[in-house]
């Protein structure tokens, strides 16, 4: 969906745009999505670097709101799971459980199901698993969210190698009129200079906010859930002299 929205506008803006915009608020817009010679002529390596950052732009977007829907705070720890948890493990209703936990496909009911199951083997057993499950689940969601914060970090390389390549054609053009540029012939190149690198922070300033406030809700929330967790597995904790946990 957002590629299709970036797509149309940067059709409008480029082919039509608006029925009273003069010619220059035309070549405006378009110089946005288009790289250009001195000559009018369009530039094919500035404007495929300007799309490839478009397009990247999009996928971020994408995976923005991807990530956000997938480890939202219901996906992690549900609300009522933990009182309905409480309330059986106090009740010593142990099978019914962890039937609940097995149903549930949040965090907090993931890392509990696998805990529980290791109750016959005694409390050690019970928490090493709770830690190490708690750990691989959340490593997972934080490895998932590194793909925007790859984008983020490539973006404005892509974007430099699009500043670096408008200012060689900027050079090339002063050589070409041997010192003398018609300033018309320098602007292609530094167009693409410039609008590249605009190109590039727009993708990577977005893409690395959205990783950082991310990686914070997952570790925040992950925690949270995992505190949670143990002190409801406190109810198979044994008593002083009972060798395995309590729900055995």
């Amino acid at each position: 969906m957002s590629m299709k929205l970036y797509v149309t506008a940067a059709t409008l803006l480029i082919w039509t745009g608006p029925a009273s915009a003069s010619p220059a608020a035309r070549s405006f817009g378009s110089a946005f999505f288009l790289s250009r010679n001195g000559d009018g002529r369009i530039e094919l390596l500035g404007t495929a670097v300007i799309w490839l950052l478009l397009c990247m732009s999009a996928v971020a977007i994408g995976l923005a709101i991807a990530m956000a829907t997938n480890n939202r705070r219901q996906s992690i720890l549900p609300d009522g799971f933990v009182e309905e948890m409480r309330s059986d493990i106090a009740a010593k209703r142990f099978k019914e459980a962890m039937g609940r936990a097995d149903e549930c496909e949040s965090f907090i009911g993931r890392i509990m199901g696998e805990s529980m199951r290791q109750a016959p083997f005694g409390w050690n057993a019970v928490i090493r698993t709770l830690e190490q499950a708690s750990e691989e689940r959340t490593v997972a969601r934080l490895r998932r969210i590194e793909v925007l914060n790859t984008i983020g970090q490539v973006s404005p390389m892509i974007g430099l190698f699009g500043t670096v390549y408008g200012m060689i054609l900027a050079f090339t053009a002063i050589v070409a009129s041997g010192g003398a540029a018609d300033p018309v012939m320098l602007a292609g190149g530094i167009g693409t200079a410039l609008t590249t690198t605009f190109w590039g922070l727009v993708v990577a300033i977005p893409s690395l906010a959205a990783c950082a406030m991310l990686r914070g809700h997952i570790d925040s929330t992950t925690a949270e859930a995992t505190l949670a967790a143990e002190e409801l597995l406190s109810g198979f904790r044994p008593k002083k002299g009972n060798g395995g946990a309590s729900a055995s």
